[in-house]
């Protein structure tokens, strides 16, 4: 079969499936049963699973209860979602996305076995926030068919899909992806890969400034905050912003940068470094720059 279709040809996505049954991965599962796709959600345990497809199932009540979506769509939006874990459920999707944790070595293993297992034509997306999709791909014998598509959390609500072109993604796997976030009821921008994107490029920078202005006593964190919201018409502080990504997180993305820009202005300020240290993560861990 002829791997690459012709030019303005759309590839027709009808099933898709998902690595990983956490936060992102529930909800890139969710929003595309709801757009009508067939889903498998995979995760390497049984319970990860049990796990994600609760969390859907409460999501789905929740949007009924509220009169977003009738039963009736609630109860076929979940009758399209299969449960697995075996990624060789993978193989005869059209789409996979890949949702797990943000380790370089973890996805180059995992994208080597879905080249493995999927039919040729199958393209291959990672939800990945930061990790370069061109270093991704070189994994593979297909890299004009991976592609970043960057959901943002919590993903039944944010209308962003980030879609990242690595340097050998098609424009026909561009156009497929878009197409498929479209119907999801995603917005769909694209870049080109660069350390953290557009998105991340901007945003962590502005997260660090605002841990380094803490930092420095130049002000108390509900100060900052407060401006930021009052004066530049943000509906969340960057320091309860960072709780709430995970101070971790934001380390993350920030040593992404400062070693893929080779620039200090990167450099994540001492204070941050230092809270992900002593465990204090943010909301996850009950504390970080406020507590919950």
């Amino acid at each position: 079969m002829n791997r690459l279709r012709r030019f303005g040809e759309m590839m027709n996505i009808e099933k898709i499936a998902v690595l990983g049954a956490g936060q992102m991965g529930n909800g890139i599962t969710q929003v595309a049963a709801c757009a009508g796709y067939s889903v498998t959600m995979i995760d390497i345990k049984q319970e990860f699973v049990d796990r994600g497809i609760a969390s859907i199932e409460k999501s789905l009540a929740k949007l009924v209860s509220k009169e977003r979506m009738t039963q009736i769509d609630a109860d076929a939006s979940r009758a399209r979602i299969s449960l697995s874990i075996d990624r060789a459920d993978c193989a005869d999707c059209d789409l996979v996305i890949e949702a797990v944790p943000e380790i370089l070595d973890l996805k180059i293993q995992i994208f080597k076995e879905l080249d493995d297992l999927c039919k040729p034509e199958t393209i291959l997306a990672s939800n990945t926030s930061s990790i370069s999709i061109s270093t991704i791909a070189e994994a593979t014998n297909r890299p004009e068919k991976v592609i970043g598509m960057h959901f943002m959390n919590p993903v039944p609500i944010m209308k962003l899909v980030e879609i990242i072109n690595g340097k050998s993604t098609s424009q026909e796997t561009n156009a497929a992806v878009i197409d498929a976030s479209d119907k999801m009821g995603k917005i769909a921008l694209s870049c080109n890969d660069s350390p953290g994107f557009v998105s991340n490029r901007i945003l962590c920078p502005m997260l660090n400034e605002a841990i380094l202005t803490l930092q420095e006593g130049v002000a108390e964190p509900e100060a900052i905050d407060g401006i930021m919201k009052l004066g530049m018409n943000h509906p969340i502080g960057p320091l309860a912003l960072s709780d709430l990504i995970g101070l971790d997180t934001v380390l993350h993305i920030m040593n992404v940068l400062h070693d893929g820009m080779g620039d200090d202005k990167y450099a994540p300020a001492p204070l941050l470094i230092e809270m992900v240290e002593q465990g204090k993560l943010g909301r996850k861990s009950g504390q970080g720059f406020y507590t919950y």
